[in-house]
């Protein structure tokens, strides 16, 4: 199995990475990676998007495999701004 991981991981190139801790203790973590193109991922795309409030997850888009089943992703512009604005709506109470 750890074969399998790092040849995975050694396709991976990370392209994209950002932590931002917030003023009210929260936190945005984004991480794109490059990796070949694949039936299940046709953009040659893995992500992972996360806001943390209290060490608890209230906010994530990811594309590892088994994780995310109710996000389409269209393209990295959508998924930007669709995280940035279910952030406010947690913010505003709303999630």
């Amino acid at each position: 199995m750890s074969d399998i991981w790092y040849s995975y991981t050694n396709m991976a190139r990370l392209i994209y990475h950002v932590k931002q801790y917030n003023a009210n203790g929260s936190i945005e973590e984004i991480k794109i990676w490059q990796l070949p193109r694949t039936k299940d991922k046709p953009y040659g795309l893995k992500y992972s998007f996360v806001y943390i409030v209290n060490g608890e997850r209230v906010v994530g888009y990811d594309n590892y495999e088994g994780k995310e089943s109710q996000y389409t992703f269209k393209n990295l512009k959508k998924l930007w701004n669709d995280f940035k604005k279910d952030i406010q709506r947690c913010r505003e109470g709303a999630i």
